[in-house]
């Protein structure tokens, strides 16, 4: 099994982390520099960082807040929110992120997919997908998440939307299951299980860790990296700590 990667989350609002329970009722948690700056110290092995409201305005991204990360920053690290064209992800790339990850954009336009695949490399190019099980067990695609009176449907199946992208260039998904987000109930393992055998690039699991425990199981399950905000803002779960419980299990982490 490869390396496996821990990656905090931090959600932006106005240059300022902040957080949520199922994608609602955000509180302010702290400066962003400060939270890198931290999370860096502490060995996690990537950051994601997201403009949660970006596409929900239809704005583009302050990429001020990119660059000031970037100074204290010597750790990959991604960005997301608002980026609707190459152009608007060379900006982003050029103030120091080292992936851009793109979601209500791809959707609205999945050709952007392609476009920022052949203008980069797929390398560099992430798709979100906010993944929602029904009351009929089917997993339907969320857009425009950040403000949750802006939230819709997107009429995309998760799955088939997984498929498409990859097939346009995405080189890596992060699978927001939104039932599990804060709710610190375990990561969807039967959603991540389906998400690995549909497609062939890394998969980054998001919602819902709240012990050591369901990273492991994240791990054995498919993903190559497991992404959490909450139980790290509020050190719940300390990383030295969470490597260390890796290994025990046998799993690569690391130092």
């Amino acid at each position: 099994m490869p390396t496996v990667r821990i990656i905090p989350c931090l959600d932006v609002a106005d240059g300022r982390v902040v957080k949520g329970v199922r994608f609602r009722d955000h509180r302010d948690v702290g400066d962003v520099v400060e939270f890198a700056a931290r999370y860096r110290d502490s060995g996690a092995d990537e950051l994601v960082f997201y403009d949660i409201t970006a596409s929900a305005d239809g704005r583009r991204l302050d990429v001020r807040w990119v660059g000031r990360i970037a100074t204290v920053l010597d750790i990959p690290f991604s960005v997301a929110g608002g980026i609707s064209s190459v152009d608007d992800a060379r900006e982003v790339l050029g103030a120091g992120a080292d992936k851009v990850s793109i979601n209500s954009p791809a959707l609205r336009r999945p050709r952007l997919i392609a476009e920022l695949a052949g203008a980069f490399g797929r390398q560099c190019v992430v798709l979100g997908i906010d993944s929602f099980r029904g009351t009929d067990g089917r997993l339907r695609v969320k857009q425009f998440t950040g403000r949750p009176e802006a939230t819709r449907d997107s009429g995309r199946e998760t799955l088939d939307w997984a498929r498409e992208a990859v097939a346009l260039g995405a080189g890596e998904i992060v699978l927001n299951c939104m039932d599990r987000d804060g709710v610190r109930e375990g990561y969807d393992l039967d959603q991540l299980r389906a998400l690995a055998a549909a497609v062939d690039v890394p998969i980054v699991i998001s919602g819902g860790a709240g012990k050591p425990e369901h990273f492991v199981d994240a791990f054995r399950a498919g993903a190559s990296g497991a992404l959490a905000a909450s139980v790290f803002h509020d050190g719940r779960i300390a990383i030295p700590a969470l490597k260390t419980a890796l290994e025990m299990e046998g799993l690569e982490v690391r130092r």
